[in-house]
């Protein structure tokens, strides 16, 4: 009855209102709709940024569990050589107590070596000075001894030539006496070749020779004293040749020096 009572008017005005109720509801839905929609979507951009940062941490997680892993294996080995290392310990204290007292051995001698060394060292270095001294006070005098040298050597030829004239003398002197004792000798036979014919030719003769034989007579000993006279070259001869014979050997070559050190 109610529905008959009303009019069009007050229908179409409900119908109106109620459109407007239903056009509020859909537009408040549809701008639900969107907000949702930029909800989902930003929903959806943070699942991708998200799964982005779990692969990273994934990632992340792997490598750390991979370098856990190696500092574990390493761990294990610096144990192991830890451990082997503390067995060699106990082992080689033994051989380092050795050791060190070797070490204090050898610290000792190389010791008293460097001392030596030292001591060495200091006489070398005198010895070079005094060297240096030696050779400066040898190059300063060197004139000196080159002058000595020289006089020394000029001593020696002289000597050598006073031997050789002093030889060439007695073979003269030698050769003078052959000469005089043949010359005696010659005329010894001459008188003895004079007094032979006398005696062998007639009396007449014998007293016209007396006077000859008796000057013969007083010549031999005139003539037989050149001998005795001539003797005393002889004797000179010997004594020079003593002389002589007693300088040779202190002649030297012209290469020896008498005062070097090898001399």
């Amino acid at each position: 009855m109610t529905e008959g009572t009303l009019t069009p008017d007050v229908r179409i005005k409900q119908l109106e209102e109620a459109l407007a109720t239903v056009t509020d509801r859909l537009q408040k839905l549809f701008a639900a709709y969107e907000t949702q929609e930029k909800e989902l979507v930003d929903a959806r951009a943070e699942i991708e940024v998200l799964e982005k940062e779990i692969i990273d941490r994934e990632i992340e997680k792997e490598s750390l569990e991979s370098i856990i892993a190696e500092k574990d294996v390493r761990v294990r080995e610096l144990e192991m050589r830890a451990t082997k290392a503390s067995k060699r310990v106990e082992h080689l204290e033994p051989e380092l107590d050795k050791m060190e007292e070797k070490y204090s051995r050898e610290k000792d001698r190389l010791g008293k070596v460097f001392g030596i060394a030292e001591e060495l060292d200091n006489d070398l270095r005198m010895a070079v000075t005094e060297m240096k001294a030696r050779d400066d006070w040898y190059v300063d005098h060197m004139q000196i001894f080159e002058d000595l040298n020289k006089a020394i050597k000029e001593r020696y030829d002289m000597i050598e030539r006073a031997v050789e004239t002093e030889r060439k003398s007695q073979h003269m002197t030698r050769v003078f006496a052959e000469r005089l004792e043949e010359m005696v000798e010659a005329r010894s036979q001459e008188a003895q070749d004079e007094d032979a014919e006398p005696a062998t030719s007639e009396p007449a003769v014998e007293a016209t020779t007396e006077a000859p034989d008796d000057a013969a007579a007083e010549d031999e000993p005139s003539v037989e004293e050149a001998p005795s006279d001539d003797a005393s070259p002889d004797g000179e001869s010997e004594d020079t040749e003593g002389t002589v014979g007693e300088e040779a050997p202190a002649s030297w070559g012209d290469e020896s020096d008498p005062w070097s050190s090898d001399a």
